[in-house]
């Protein structure tokens, strides 16, 4: 190999230097994650950089924003708008609202297809769940439920959708291919959240005024098989109302914002054991987990802030300031 002389080598490491650049230059560029905040009273949507964990953006929608999900395709953020009784639909590109459909009257909490583009909308005055086409922007059909329609859950392949009913405090249990609520189940006092585990074995249905978890088997009876309950230590009972969840896909942990106690709920996936409460913001709602699921990220309706949970060690990091109640909250990648 020639040995390079020092004037050659000097003229050299210049070009070298701009194509590394150049090469950079070209390269993709790795984005931060972006956390959305819907702000109920505001008519907003905060927008959060998941490297800062500072608000960057912050999106005009309709009128009371609550429960968001991202389109199959990730290219746009859907927002329920309940006041406008409709799904607001944001271009994550601009951030901006390109398009709204109809959703049916105080649309409240909505979830995507899997596998169709369509979207789920629980329709709390009119008991029923609406199926919507956010392709071809037209009503698919209308799933009777019980009375005050408000939580949805989904199963990782689509077959599954639980609708929780505040006054009739059942699980509707639907097939998502005939369209039909198949199964029926009593959980406990005022449902407001169904989350299914990675594998869609099992739901978790939270009840705010009883307190508790209902974990149901969906694989074979569909019913009730365990019972969580909270009591946090130090904190008046009536405070303790169960409503977020989010469970990890490893089967480690399951998280359970508590409401006005102000404590998110960190419960053993396997043995339904309640291992800890983390003391986070004001009235803690709505719950998101990253992509790697290192954080997880609470929405505090009174305090009007995010609190941020490293999920490794179980500790709130920092609270981040929004809009006033935040309600929902997402993490796209």
């Amino acid at each position: 190999m020639p040995i390079l002389s020092r004037e050659t080598t000097a003229m050299i490491k210049p070009a070298l230097a701009g194509l590394a650049l150049g090469a950079l230059a070209l390269a993709p560029f790795a984005h931060a994650e972006r956390i959305f905040v819907s702000n109920e009273q505001d008519n907003t949507v905060s927008v959060i950089d998941g490297e800062s964990l500072e608000v960057i953006e912050v999106i005009n929608v309709g009128r009371r924003p609550r429960a968001m999900a991202f389109s199959s395709d990730g290219s746009e953020l859907f927002v329920a708008v309940g006041d406008d009784e409709a799904i607001d639909m944001i271009d994550l590109e601009t951030l901006q609202v390109v398009r709204s459909q109809s959703s049916g009257e105080d649309p409240e909490v909505i979830r995507v297809d899997p596998n169709r583009p369509y979207i789920y909308v629980s329709n709390e005055d009119d008991n029923i769940v609406s199926v919507l086409d956010y392709e071809r922007r037209t009503l698919v059909t209308e799933i009777p439920v019980g009375v005050e329609p408000e939580g949805l859950g989904i199963s990782p392949d689509g077959r599954w959708l639980i609708a929780t009913t505040e006054t009739s405090n059942m699980a509707h249990i639907i097939d998502a291919e005939i369209m039909e609520a198949v199964h029926h189940r009593l959980v406990g006092a005022r449902p407001r959240h169904a989350e299914f585990n990675h594998d869609g074995s099992k739901a978790w249905v939270s009840a705010e005024i009883a307190a508790t978890v209902s974990v149901l088997d969906m694989v074979d009876t569909f019913d009730v098989e365990h019972t969580i309950r909270f009591d946090v230590p130090g904190v008046p009972r009536e405070t303790v109302q169960a409503v977020g969840v989010q469970l990890t896909s490893d089967g480690r942990y399951g998280f359970v914002a508590l409401g006005p106690s102000n404590r998110v709920a960190v419960v053993d996936q396997q043995t339904y054991e309640v291992l800890d409460y983390i003391l986070v913001g004001q009235r803690v709602w709505h719950l998101a987990l990253n992509a790697d699921e290192s954080r997880l990220y609470t929405t505090n309706g009174v305090s009007g802030d995010v609190t941020v949970i490293d999920v490794e060690n179980l500790t709130a990091l920092q609270s981040i300031p929004v809009g006033r109640f935040p309600w929902g909250v997402i993490v796209q990648p």
